[in-house]
């Protein structure tokens, strides 16, 4: 059904006043699906209309969008999207930033450790000894990532494995903030074989700090990006020092697409939100920035790559790694990050006379307020 954004509206603030532990009907559920479809169309709508007007807007495989220098585009993108995933590893369960954007968000004190002297890979506990063992019996994935929270708050744990795997030929990048990167460290991670990394550039409000330790991660690492959520603020932050950072001679720019959780969605409360594919959750106007951003570059003919990292991608990616994981056709790792959908957190787009639902019908006989039989 194609249900009215005043009809679902009414709809909506009847469900966000329910219970928590009342059952959602199956009929409740038909008019819930409907509207997620009206508003993820009108958005997929405008997206479409912005991907229009980048010149030169391209993909790979048709499983993300990026504009830009193809050759600088991330080897672990690639493996994410094309490889046979990528695995990530986990070490630090600190972080020296509160970002309100973070999935963690709330939760810094109580993130689990993952044990003294012990890395976990693929959600196995390893000993640095243990590698050895994993990389002789298992295949090798085409690329591996370095996640849980933030490295550097004990970096210097890092290099002898990222050492093993490099002499595996595994192509590996790690994620930071960049705040307590240093040149020593940052060579140190080159010399150990580093292949890539990724500093989120909108956790320090785009800090010229962090923008010089970019400019000097080119010196020792292969391939050095920014990964960011795209939000208003970095999109702000960004093009006031647009020039300096591009002055760095980055490879990359992955603007991820702000998809919301437990922790974080209520920090982002009032924002026109949509889920995509009944899945993840995210602010309207991320990736909506996003395209600008790309429009931007290429317009001016960056020479990096800029990578539209969207729920799209994140969908394409649960698809091909469930595929390179020999799982059933359709199966992915792609869901909904709630275990109760939050539906308040619709009434703001529902509410909003400037966002229009593209086609509207009457509710169908049996669907309308007194007539839905539970």
């Amino acid at each position: 059904m194609k249900i009215s954004k005043k009809d679902a509206l009414m709809w909506f603030e009847f469900f966000s006043m329910l219970p928590e532990d009342e059952e959602i009907m199956t009929k409740q559920q038909e008019i819930i699906y409907a509207t997620f479809a009206q508003i993820e169309a009108a958005v997929d709508y405008r997206h479409d209309k912005l991907k229009s007007e980048i010149k030169n807007l391209k993909t790979l495989d048709n499983r993300t969008y990026f504009v830009g220098n193809e050759n600088k585009f991330s080897k672990g993108c690639r493996s994410c999207l094309s490889g046979t995933g990528l695995g990530a590893i986990r070490k630090t369960n600190k972080c020296n930033l509160k970002c309100k954007f973070c999935y963690n968000y709330g939760q810094f004190e109580d993130m689990p450790p993952v044990g003294e002297g012990l890395w976990e890979i693929g959600g196995t506990k390893f000993y640095e000894k243990d590698i050895d063992l994993l990389l002789s019996i298992q295949k090798k994935p085409t690329g591996i990532a370095y996640v849980y929270l933030e490295p550097f708050m004990e970096i210097e744990k890092y290099y002898s494995v990222i050492k093993k795997f490099s002499d595996a030929g595994i192509h590996q990048h790690l994620y930071t903030n960049g705040t307590l990167a240093t040149e020593e460290t940052l060579m140190a991670l080159g010399e150990a074989g580093l292949d890539e990394i990724r500093f989120n550039l909108g956790a320090s409000d785009c800090s010229d700090k962090v923008i010089e330790n970019i400019r000097i991660a080119k010196k020792y690492i292969k391939s050095v990006g920014i990964e960011t959520p795209m939000t208003p603020e970095f999109f702000e932050g960004f093009f006031n020092k647009k020039q300096t950072i591009l002055d760095t001679k980055l490879d990359f720019i992955n603007c991820a697409e702000l998809h919301l959780n437990e922790n974080n969605i209520y920090n982002y409360y009032g924002e026109n939100m949509y889920i995509s594919r009944c899945g993840y959750i995210s602010p309207v106007w991320s990736r909506e920035l996003t395209l600008k951003f790309m429009q931007i570059a290429d317009d001016e003919n960056w020479d990096l790559a800029v990578h539209d990292c969207s729920n799209y991608t994140k969908f394409a990616r649960g698809l091909n790694l469930g595929s390179k994981e020999g799982k059933w056709f359709g199966s992915s790792n792609y869901t909904c990050e709630f275990s109760r959908i939050p539906y308040d957190v619709f009434l703001p787009i529902l509410r909003d006379e400037n966002f229009k639902f593209l086609s509207e019908e009457e509710l169908p006989v049996g669907y309308k307020p007194g007539e839905l039989i539970f």
